[in-house]
């Protein structure tokens, strides 16, 4: 039995100590805004942050988090009003949607160290999480939107 923090809340795992995160928080704990995409940590959709820092859930064991803070995108906000989930909905970021929880997450934790970023800054930032819809230019927008509410946060 493992014990997991996610979204503030102690959870007790029993699940394998190799099972993916993404599977736990999933399947084990019903949250189901990380979304599964590849299953080999190269295109974002699963990603989370723990302790802070993005991490793919896909193929992080949920033995490495155990004592560790988990933030998924339900817990980002508790009412979905963290700036950057702002922005995305001013601009109209989301066309599919599938990828964005993740490309929520990792601008997110780009947006706490550095809260102005530049353009190249936000490219690589999110250069591993992949939108197959081509909402790039957007995403792009949003993060510097979201650097400008987060002003006041």
């Amino acid at each position: 039995m493992l014990e997991i923090t996610v979204n503030g809340t102690k959870h007790a795992v029993d699940m394998d100590p190799e099972t993916p995160l993404l599977w736990v928080l999933r399947d084990g704990l019903k949250l189901t805004g990380t979304k599964y995409g590849c299953g080999i940590a190269q295109c974002g959709a699963c990603t989370v942050h723990v302790d802070g820092t993005p991490k793919r859930a896909c193929c992080t064991p949920v033995s490495a988090v155990a004592g560790k803070q988990i933030t998924t995108i339900e817990g980002l906000s508790e009412h979905g009003d963290h700036p950057v989930q702002k922005a995305w909905s001013e601009l109209d970021v989301v066309q599919c949607g599938y990828c964005q929880s993740g490309q929520i997450m990792a601008a997110a934790a780009l947006l706490r160290a550095r809260p102005k970023p530049t353009d190249g800054e936000i490219d690589a930032a999110l250069s591993g999480n992949i939108c197959r819809c081509g909402t790039y230019q957007r995403i792009r927008a949003a993060v510097h939107r979201a650097a400008e509410l987060g002003k006041g946060a």
